[in-house]
């Protein structure tokens, strides 16, 4: 970077900064002078508050000390009290165990013992047995121990702390007890037990029943009951006896300190956590809300708060205002500084007023650099100086379009680029016009674009209008041509009839059977147009058409596909090739294969034909021998009418025989069109074995047959099957006779069976023979054609075999037959599906 650019981009950088600083410090006092009268109203009512309460905490304080020395003492008397009882019910006990004190004394000594001690609801001797041997109550409360004497104590407290004292072997308190009935009021209670031992024997207990009131009545100082609410609470804080504490509202659970209330609680040290004494203090002052300088401050407080409060809002509604006009002046800043498209207004004579940071960017010069020029503009191209000084008076006279213009621009850094203006009038506030607002857009790539897809479009135009098949598009419902390559327009010329005549021939309508169309599987069936408009099209199969078109005399093949057009619509676009050499040469190598299946059959009745002439011979002979003995006999007159029709009906059966020999042959080698027909098995594979068997008998070779019952119908040509079952069993003949096997091994085995084969049915024939089989390198090449390993075969036979099963879709297979790893014969079996 140079000297000269640095010392400018400082200076801008520098000018940025003051203009930030000068914004943003009206801000920081507008902020200021809006959160001093909230932050003055915040502080006065938190020192106000805090006064108040640090005074009204002091004076709880206090008390609460108070309080707690006069619960401690309270603690302290009853903790004496009961310990004096206690002793006095031990000195009863000590005179029972020595005798003293009988059940007839005892009710003297506990009734002045109750007199003393009223807090005592009853006292009760008790045997090791828990039978009440003597009790006295106080006729003035209750107990829960009201039994005569004799009587088993069933109590459950009682039970415990009576076991309790017998195994510590000492004076034991029982758990405090609060018994609750619907017919009676709640009765709490404590149980002092003391042991009877004489001479080391447990001889029971005494027990001493306090009331839970009748010690609170008669243990707590009057004082201390006269200034609190006194009561005895139990370990899970029951109320036993006493007042019960008013309930704490529930902030508290969460505020302890809001409500905070005086009260103290101790445990009475007899018994521990089981009861504890508790106290909480009566209001004995009006507090701050009844003092008159309270009232004085919050009317004062009052005033002021409402003073700041004042303040407080009309500095609100000013920051908010000023910040309303930051806030818009920043969003249409950043609005002008964050669009693509560069923004430059002129006044009326041509100067440059205002360009924004876009179009800063597009021409590389500063905005320093542009406001207040006059043109022509540095960032013009000097070869396109007059174009574009004619170009800007048009705008200063008001000569534009809404379209805009293009014209070409030059950066700083001398790089051109193609642009766009727009140019619309500057109107100000009184509605006069003050310039001319002129928006700029670099559309150098969308040019760039433009001329690649033309180029784009010019080569696939090329190479379609190459193409040595027709394609043709028109949108579906209409007879408009959308496009044709140059082969459609030397076939159909350029209208849509060639279009339509092609679609509508190569189009195969696909009617379902009903059966099949109620079927659930027809109904699960994916729809291969689903989503396109169904109105006029054709539904055709997967496969490719093949038609022929007369005018042209050609044969062609149809493929078509429904394409969505530029403008959205949905078109059927057509591709026809020329394939008439392909079907001659198809209908050429179907002749020749024909011929090569007649001459197949005439080759092998060729070798069949001393076989055949043999066959015949028996006939003919015999037809011989009965008309020449018929015309001796005749001569002799020694023949009957009877006879006479007998030997006509003998000659008639051989010639009728011979008959059929030879037209059997005659159809076997008649050349014929293949005709597929619905051809029972069974008569297919007897007439075979009938030419086969002339070849077996000459070689002396027995044929036996496995022919399943109810075989289903074969659509197929019998006349082809037919040929390929003798050729198998010929060869099959053949090849036992070159192996020279005995008499005895002299088989050849036909199996016709139904099987499955690739989950689908089909009918097996097998042709097992005798012979020595074929070596492995002749399996390789067994089926190919002109291969033969006879030394006067052609190598046709085989090849045309299979030709013909595959012909019928099925497959056939030679293997042979092993026995101790020694060929034992060979098999030859081919397959027809029965569909």
């Amino acid at each position: 970077m140079s000297h000269s650019s640095s010392a400018t981009f400082n200076k801008h950088i520098a000018a940025k900064w003051r203009s930030w600083w000068a914004q943003q410090t009206p801000n920081r006092q507008d902020r200021f002078a809006f959160m001093a009268p909230l932050a003055a109203v915040i502080l006065f009512m938190a020192a106000i508050t805090s006064a108040f309460w640090y005074l009204r905490y002091e004076e709880l304080d206090r008390e609460q000390e108070e309080m707690s020395r006069d619960v401690e003492y309270a603690q302290q008397r009853i903790r004496l009290r009961l310990l004096d009882k206690q002793e006095q019910v031990m000195r009863l006990a000590h005179d029972i165990t020595d005798g003293d004190t009988n059940k007839k004394t005892f009710n003297t000594e506990a009734k002045a013992l109750l007199i003393q001690s009223l807090e005592i609801a009853s006292l009760t001797w008790v045997d090791p047995m828990l039978r009440v041997k003597a009790t006295y109550t106080s006729p003035s409360t209750n107990t829960s121990l009201a039994l005569a004497p004799g009587q088993t104590i069933a109590h459950s407290e009682t039970m415990h702390t009576f076991q309790l004292a017998r195994e510590l072997q000492q004076s034991v308190y029982s758990h405090p007890v609060l018994e609750k009935s619907p017919s009676k009021p709640a009765y709490a209670f404590l149980q002092l037990h003391v042991p009877l031992y004489n001479r080391g024997k447990f001889e029971g207990v005494i027990i001493a029943e306090y009331t839970m009131e009748g010690l609170l009545r008669y243990a707590v100082p009057s004082e201390v009951s006269q200034r609190y609410a006194v009561s005895f609470r139990d370990a899970s804080n029951l109320v036993l006896a006493g007042q019960a504490s008013t309930t704490k509202p529930r902030v508290t659970e969460v505020l302890p300190w809001l409500f905070r209330t005086n009260e103290y609680k101790v445990p009475i040290t007899p018994l521990g956590d089981d009861l504890a004494l508790h106290a909480q203090g009566y209001r004995t002052s009006s507090g701050l809300v009844g003092n008159g300088v309270f009232w004085l401050v919050v009317a004062l407080s009052a005033i002021t708060a409402w003073m700041l409060i004042g303040t407080w809002k009309h500095t609100k509604r000013r920051v908010q205002a000023q910040q309303a006009l930051i806030a818009e002046t920043n969003f249409r800043r950043a609005m002008e500084n964050s669009i693509l498209t560069g923004m430059r207004a002129m006044d009326l004579k041509g100067r440059i007023t205002y360009v924004n940071a876009a179009f800063c960017q597009m021409t590389g010069w500063t905005e320093d650099e542009l406001v207040g020029r006059l043109p022509p503009f540095p960032y013009w191209p000097e070869e396109d100086l007059e174009t574009l000084e004619q170009k800007l008076a048009q705008e200063l006279k008001g000569e534009t379009t809404s379209s805009g213009f293009q014209v070409r621009v030059k950066r700083k850094d001398a790089e051109v680029f193609d642009a766009r203006l727009y140019v619309s009038p500057l109107i100000d506030a009184l509605g006069q016009q003050t310039g001319w607002m002129t928006s700029m857009t670099d559309i150098t790539e969308p040019n760039r674009v433009r001329e690649q897809l033309s180029a784009a479009h010019d080569r696939f135009t090329t190479v379609l209008e190459g193409l040595d098949a027709s394609v043709s598009v028109a949108p579906l419902g209409s007879k408009e041509l959308l496009f044709a390559n140059k082969l459609y327009r030397q076939w159909f010329a350029s209208t849509t009839q060639g279009h339509l005549n092609l679609v509508t021939q190569a189009g195969q309508p696909r009617n379902l059977p009903e059966s099949e169309a109620a079927s659930d599987d027809a109904q699960d069936q994916d729809d291969a147009l689903m989503g396109l408009p169904t109105d006029g099209i054709t539904e055709t199969l997967a496969e490719n058409s093949e038609i022929f078109l007369p005018e042209l005399g050609k044969w062609l093949e149809v493929r078509s596909r429904y394409l969505n057009w530029v403008d959205g619509r949905l078109a059927q676009m057509v591709i026809a090739s020329d394939i008439t050499a392909r079907r001659q040469a198809e209908e050429q190598a179907r002749a020749q294969a024909e011929r090569a299946q007649s001459a197949s059959r005439l080759i092998t009745m060729g070798e069949m034909a001393s076989s055949v002439a043999h066959e015949l011979n028996q006939p003919l002979t015999a037809i011989n021998n009965y008309c020449s003995g018929m015309v001796s006999r005749i001569k002799a007159n020694n023949l009957s009418e009877e006879e006479l029709l007998k030997a006509l009906e003998k000659t008639a059966h051989q010639a009728q025989r011979a008959g059929q020999i030879i037209q059997r042959i005659r159809s076997f080698v008649k050349r014929s069109e293949p005709n597929r027909s619905p051809s029972d098995v069974s008569t297919m594979v007897a007439e075979a074995v009938e030419l086969a068997g002339i070849e077996m008998r000459r070689r002396q070779v027995r044929l036996s047959q496995v022919v399943a019952a109810r075989l289903p119908t074969l659509h197929v040509d019998p006349i082809l099957i037919e040929q390929v079952l003798v050729n198998l069993m010929r060869n099959a003949a053949e090849s036992i006779d070159l192996a020279h096997r005995p008499l005895t091994q002299r088989d050849v085995e036909l199996k016709v069976l139904p099987r499955k084969e690739d989950d689908q049915e089909v009918i097996e024939f097998s042709v097992t023979d005798s012979g020595r089989g074929l070596p492995p390198e002749v399996l390789a090449h067994l089926f190919e054609a002109f291969f033969s390993t006879k030394t006067e075969g052609m190598g046709i036979g085989l090849n045309l075999c299979r030709s013909i099963v595959e012909s019928h879709q099925g497959r056939m297979n030679a293997e042979n037959l092993y026995n101790a790893g020694e060929i034992t014969g060979c098999r030859f079996s081919f397959w027809i599906p029965v569909r």
